[in-house]
């Protein structure tokens, strides 16, 4: 398989903390990475420098082929990579549907003046916009509420827009940032087989970060463990969770 994603000895330092220190990754095409440790360990931080958030203060981030360190995060969105948050961040006014149409318009051709008149390719791109969004939704049963405010979603539905939303953008990588958080062991079940099913039937890259030990494990193929911004393991979901150093430093016991 091809190396999609590569971060070589990547630092994020604020003033004299070292939240992420010499931090290195690296993803081929169509893998499921995880990435795993205690509160504060700098998983978020590490995804912020994915994404163009932060500018890693030191090393080199790669994705196909490419240099990205400095890219904002519209243009490494615009490259193909995407992500979810671990606190939801919605258009919590807008609609259903035009939260994933707005991600859908980052692809449109047609012109500025075209919009503000609504002529020329406008309304052909809007109504392929709209039909595009209705079958995504429908893949996580969202349809049925394309009309409603993303704020009136239960959290579970949330969740699931947030990822319609990003797979909208049409990315490479789909970086998903504590999806399970929140969620009773049947929806994180129903996650689980989501996961694996977006990889496959939209050929995806996927990294996520994620405290359900179970959800890791069962659908992880390789995973990395950050303690206190520095790694201190990685390797198969079985290896990890019979590290020693992994075992002290968060999971507390080995995982059955």
């Amino acid at each position: 398989m091809a190396e999609l994603l590569k971060v070589d000895n990547v630092s994020m330092i604020f003033g004299g903390l070292r939240a992420v220190s010499n931090f290195s990754m690296h993803i081929d095409q169509g893998e499921l990475i995880g990435l795993i440790g205690p509160n504060g360990a700098g998983k978020t931080t590490a995804f912020n420098m994915l994404t163009g958030v932060y500018n890693p203060s030191e090393g080199e981030i790669t994705f196909d082929g490419k240099r990205i360190n400095g890219k904002k995060p519209y243009q490494v969105t615009a490259i193909g990579i995407a992500r979810t948050f671990q606190n939801i961040r919605l258009f919590s006014e807008l609609s259903v549907l035009d939260n994933v149409k707005i991600a859908f318009n980052m692809h449109v051709k047609y012109t500025l003046a075209e919009a503000e008149l609504r002529i020329g390719r406008y309304y052909n791109e809007e109504k392929e916009i709209t039909e595009k969004a209705i079958e995504l939704l429908k893949i996580f049963k969202l349809d049925g509420l394309k009309d409603e405010e993303a704020k009136n979603l239960p959290y579970g539905e949330q969740r699931r827009l947030e990822i319609a939303r990003a797979l909208a953008t049409g990315p490479k990588l789909l970086l998903l940032d504590e999806p399970a958080a929140g969620m009773n062991p049947q929806e994180t079940h129903e996650l689980m087989e989501m996961i694996r099913w977006i990889r496959k039937e939209f050929n995806l890259t996927i990294l996520l970060i994620e405290h359900d030990m179970s959800l890791v494990m069962g659908v992880c193929e390789r995973i990395y463990v950050l303690e206190y911004g520095c790694c201190i393991a990685n390797g198969t979901p079985d290896q990890i969770k019979h590290n020693k150093r992994v075992i002290e430093a968060y999971l507390g016991e080995e995982v059955s």
